[in-house]
């Protein structure tokens, strides 16, 4: 005798709401966790756009020429007197410290002095910290857009004789092997802070 109309709507209103149900009692595979980095995590925060700058060799070198390895980017100049030399021996430090796996990472070093930074003072500067460094250069405008896609900060200080140095951002950045901005290592963090960061990135 078939079911009155109420009741067989009520049938199938119990099976679909069984239906719909049912999978949320399955358990939920876990959402991989996140990348605990021990510099200042921004990801998402900025979108880099790709660019242009000529490397120590006289080479224009574009960002996307290394997607596929992390990217350490610091902002510095070849006059500075401490800050610089010491985050680049901090990343020096890094690359032996990945071994093998510092094949896959790219340092970058971007002189905020393009006029006193020649490609030939590039060239014995950056490398004399590791093989694998590349300093970069450009016009002021170029430095200026690139830095500006970081946030990254500087100025001209002048001092006496003509003479002057350049105030600047003194954080490094690490970008994953899409090219995304990832992290901010403060300066002073130690190079266990950038082989850490690194390797997670690597992974």
């Amino acid at each position: 005798m078939p079911l009155p109309f109420a009741r067989l709507l009520t049938h199938v209103c119990t099976a679909l709401l069984l239906a719909c149900a049912l999978p949320a009692c399955s358990p939920t595979p876990p959402s991989p966790p996140a990348v605990a980095f021990q510099g200042q995590d921004i990801s998402g925060s900025l979108t880099l756009q790709d660019f242009t700058l000529t490397d120590h060799n006289g080479q224009p070198r574009k960002l996307s020429e290394f997607r596929g390895k992390p990217v350490a980017v610091y902002f510095g100049y070849t006059h500075c007197p401490d800050v610089c030399p010491t985050t680049l021996a901090e990343l020096a430090q890094s690359m032996r410290e990945l071994g093998p796996q510092a094949d896959q990472v790219q340092v970058l070093f971007i002189t905020i002095d393009p006029a006193r930074d020649t490609q030939a003072l590039l060239k014995s500067y950056a490398p004399a910290f590791d093989p694998r460094f590349i300093g970069l250069t450009g016009s002021p405008a170029q430095i200026a857009s690139v830095a500006g896609q970081f946030r990254a900060l500087y100025r001209r200080q002048d001092g006496a004789n003509g003479d002057y140095t350049m105030d600047h951002s003194a954080g490094a950045y690490l970008l994953d092997r899409d090219g995304k901005l990832r992290v901010e290592v403060p300066y002073g963090s130690g190079a266990a802070t950038f082989t850490h960061d690194l390797r997670a990135l690597l992974q």
